[in-house]
């Protein structure tokens, strides 16, 4: 079976190598793909667009291929899925009305407002001297959202009227920009991820994501500077059931009330509260970057065979399983990220990162001859397994230590929210 998976970051890069584990998977064509992914075996670069929507449709029909799976949320959001499907061809994904979820911040707050499910307080505007009255009336923190798609940037956590005024300003920059208003909720933040095939969902590990660019959760959000899975100091198996009961089911049954059937991932950012509560902060429609680099290296399963039963509405077939232990990524970012930064730096080590045991995800690379070049803001991900969450940082961090890339800035913290300050020290505590 060919399979092609669409887009170029360190997600990519881990769906395309977990296709490739799987037996029945003889090709993988990566459209753009990166430096990274068009060195694993049997996988090929196509020079596509993720959002060429017509030109994909072309290379999959030529092609035979008879998986694709789409990385990114913007050709999502687009309709690439409503697009293969009048095609006839297989894809892993939510249709554009179902991607609507991360989409729109307004739409999805709406939907989660009617089905009942715990989420913060919000409000949405669209002019910006609406907005500021009503900052009047609120105390602070608050929170700010942009609608619609902002690669994980988009949210403001304002302390003081100053700081939301800004933020609103940003946001309601241009003629039909829109905003959300939030409550702040106190509490750790954890990724819960679930497969569907539009009828049921199933869930995966929980991961725990940094987002802040600097040490201790200080600095602009980031697409995510490091994960590990499964977050279990946060979500139990009890709390884990009762996520699925109280928001995942109901989100995809208000999905159904829609006239929407969901078939992909759907991807719940949540705040648990210091009382354990889960609240959804917000919704994303694909696999998380990097909470994929985490989870998808504790899957058992051939990947492509998870997917396609997602595909096909037979996911109740599945039973996934799991190894045992923990997986920790680190994030090693071009210098200036998340705002403008540097490209064309040349990375070298990664023969001798991968002697540590981690994995070697690519992020934003480019092959320039023999010399591999950042080509992205975030641009390594280096991905530690172990018995213990301790264990797989380790590997991670002992990774990034062999990595040869002028002005690297990565997190040394990444495990400090499970494992306690200790981690910021620079000492990871052994079990």
């Amino acid at each position: 079976m060919q399979a092609l998976v669409i887009g170029s970051g360190g997600r990519e890069h881990a769906l395309a190598w977990k296709l490739l584990q799987s037996p029945q998977v003889t090709r993988i064509y990566c459209a753009p793909g990166n430096g990274g992914m068009q060195q694993l075996p049997r996988c090929q670069s196509v020079a596509l667009a993720a959002t060429d929507i017509e030109g994909l449709v072309r290379f999959a029909t030529v092609q035979g291929i008879r998986l694709t799976v789409v990385g990114p949320e913007l050709p999502l959001v687009q309709g690439i899925v409503d697009a293969f499907q009048a095609a006839g061809l297989p894809i892993f994904g939510p249709s554009r009305a179902a991607a609507q979820l991360e989409g729109s911040k307004l739409w999805a707050k709406q939907l989660m407002q009617e089905a009942g499910i715990p989420t913060a307080r919000a409000t949405g505007f669209a002019e910006l001297s609406a907005a500021v009255a009503y900052l009047d009336s609120q105390s602070f923190p608050v929170v700010i959202k942009k609608d619609g798609l902002a690669a994980g940037k988009g949210v403001t956590v304002a302390q003081n009227r100053e700081e939301a005024v800004q933020a609103l300003e940003a946001a309601l920059a241009k003629p039909g920009d829109q905003v959300l208003i939030e409550e702040f909720i106190p509490g750790q933040e954890v990724s819960v991820l679930a497969l569907t095939d539009g009828q049921i969902c199933v869930l995966l590990p929980p991961a725990q994501d940094y987002k802040r660019l600097g040490e201790g959760d200080t600095g602009p959000n980031t697409g995510g500077m490091g994960a590990h899975a499964p977050a279990d100091h946060l979500v139990t198996p009890e709390g884990l059931a009762r996520i699925q009961t109280q928001i995942l089911d109901p989100t995809l049954e208000a999905l159904q009330r829609r006239g929407i059937r969901y078939q992909g991932v759907i991807y719940a950012g949540l705040m648990i509260t210091p009382s354990g509560d889960p609240y959804v902060l917000e919704y994303n429609c694909r696999f998380g970057d990097p909470e994929a680099q985490v989870i998808l290296p504790l899957l058992e399963n051939p990947l492509d065979e998870v997917l396609l039963a997602c595909i096909e509405g037979r996911l109740a077939q599945i039973q996934l399983k799991w190894k045992p232990g923990y997986a920790a990524c680190v994030v090693m970012a071009a210098p200036g990220y998340p705002d403008t930064y540097e490209r064309g730096i040349p990375v070298s080590g990664l023969d001798a990162a991968a002697t540590t045991g981690a994995l070697v995800f690519h992020a934003g690379t480019r092959q320039a001859g023999k010399q591999l070049l950042s080509d992205g803001g975030r641009v390594l991900c280096l991905t530690g397994q172990g018995a213990t969450l301790s264990e797989a940082l380790r590997q991670a961090y002992a990774a990034v230590e062999q990595v040869q890339f002028p002005k690297a800035y990565y997190r040394s913290d990444i495990g400090s929210h499970a494992l306690g300050p200790a981690v910021r020290r620079g000492v990871i505590p052994t079990p």
